[in-house]
């Protein structure tokens, strides 16, 4: 049974935008920034920077932070902005987005939701980039870069794992491009 429980955790983990008026407990707060520290990176440059935001009126302020797609954060207990000095690594991208996913995948094991909010390229409005606009609200150095928030806390409404017959295999290969991948 215990082979199972990551495959389990994979299925069941979906985004969720709608979160319970309920402060996360400081044990598991705990456990999400473990988990981002643990988080691998090319080369152990660990370029990235995590801030926890709690604070409604700043989570309000960061819901703002792009045009589009972000404004559920101002109903999440918990905002975690993920950043990264582009100066450490070339793939501070890469490690920045491999730390959110394990952030993510930790939150669903401990009996919490997240959501991402992508803000690397996105605009806050017409003259400012999203970046711009929460580096200025955390006092986030020049030369660091935010990649994303997660919202995250406890799930006010539920959704069912996607089915395994929905999953796009025909995007699978095997051996060589166009080769379909036939999974069991």
């Amino acid at each position: 049974m215990e082979e199972n429980m990551f495959k389990e955790l994979l299925a069941k983990r979906r985004s969720i935008r709608r979160y319970e008026n309920r402060e996360i407990e400081p044990d598991k707060i705990a456990a999400l920034v473990e988990a981002a520290l643990r988080a691998p990176s090319s080369m152990g440059t660990n370029p990235w920077r995590f801030i926890l935001v709690s604070d409604r009126e700043m989570l309000k302020m960061l819901s703002r932070s792009k045009e589009h797609g972000s404004s559920f954060l101002e109903g999440a207990p918990l905002g975690i902005v993920i950043c990264a000095d582009p100066s450490k690594s070339t793939v501070w991208i890469e490690d920045a987005s491999i730390a959110s996913i394990i952030i993510q995948l930790q939150a669903e094991d401990i009996g919490l939701a997240s959501c991402w909010i992508q803000i690397r390229d996105r605009m806050h409005r017409k003259d400012k980039t999203s970046n711009q606009y929460i580096s200025e609200l955390l006092d986030i150095p020049e030369d660091v870069r935010v990649e994303a928030i997660l919202a995250v806390g406890y799930p006010a409404e539920k959704k069912a794992p996607h089915p395994k017959e929905s999953l796009d295999c025909e995007k699978v290969f095997s051996g060589k491009y166009n080769r379909p991948f036939k999974m069991e």
